[in-house]
């Protein structure tokens, strides 16, 4: 084989996902997220590893002192976008996060389920005490996979618009389950951002990652802001780490992404790679 094939046979292999050559990615680079220009870190630690019903694989492996150390430990390698929800019992860890870093100095995402005026009003209100804050940068509609769900949550929309004009919301979004859900959103004006399911090998995605990314590079043309989840593809590949980051850098619609690190050493093997994932070499 010649050496200009044997290289770019290299390269292909190294990163097959064809991640643009520039400037290096870093995991604390600032981001403007969405219409809103939310700024935040490139990552977010993210708090709900196989989370559901009020606890996580956070939340229950290092309890509320371990998570807010790891989140403090974020903090001071300029990681500063945090990824939490209701579902994810993550709340009042963040507050004890709180006590030790400046509130003005992290980005706060949640989620909620609700549907109606009155419950998303009662989430608002639990939310802040829960996490100590007096608003919250991002919240999201969790979990939806109803493609009528702007009818069927127009009452906790109209609540969340209401917030942002006075303060206590600065950006809405939603976080879809579905392929018909994550296409309504790519369209809807009152989406500011998504959280989306991405990973190559389409892990707890919404559908395959050739049907996806085209209703997400819609979304970005529409101006929306895109959060990457599902990243590392919950980890069922601990040995393909590198090649499913550089899959997201190579993304030029994905935003910004989180990842839920389990543990310090985790978090910083992660931040350590991001790099050199992303770019050519």
């Amino acid at each position: 084989m010649k050496r200009r094939s044997f290289l770019k046979a290299g390269l292909a292999a190294a990163f097959p996902f064809g991640a643009i050559a520039g400037a290096k990615k870093h995991a604390n680079d600032r981001v403007q997220l969405g219409p809103r220009k939310l700024e935040l870190s490139r990552m977010a630690i993210g708090t709900g590893t196989r989370g559901w019903g009020g606890s996580s694989n956070q939340t229950r492996k290092l309890g509320v002192r371990g998570l807010a150390e790891l989140l403090e430990a974020g903090f001071d390698e300029g990681v500063t976008f945090w990824d939490s929800a209701d579902q994810y019992g993550s709340h009042p860890h963040l507050k004890e996060a709180l006590n030790r870093v400046p509130r003005e100095k992290v980005a706060i995402m949640t989620k909620t389920i609700s549907d109606s005026a009155r419950d998303m009003k009662e989430d608002l209100d639990r939310f802040r005490r829960e996490i100590g804050t007096d608003y919250l940068d991002i919240v999201l509609l969790h979990a939806e996979t109803r493609p009528n769900w702007p009818e069927a949550r127009k009452g906790a929309m109209e609540v969340l618009s209401e917030a942002q004009q006075k303060g206590i919301v600065k950006t809405v979004g939603i976080s879809c389950h579905s392929l018909e859900a994550l296409k309504v959103a790519a369209e809807h004006p009152w989406i500011e951002v998504d959280l989306v399911r991405l990973n190559p090998d389409g892990i707890r995605m919404d559908a395959s990652p050739d049907q996806v990314i085209p209703v997400l590079q819609k979304m970005k043309r529409n101006g929306k802001g895109i959060i990457g989840m599902k990243v590392l593809g919950l980890g069922m590949h601990p040995d393909r780490i590198d090649e499913f980051l550089q899959f997201q850098l190579a993304q030029d619609f994905v935003d910004c992404f989180t990842v839920g690190c389990e543990s310090e050493e985790q978090f910083r093997d992660i931040v350590k790679r991001i790099p050199s994932a992303s770019v050519r070499g």
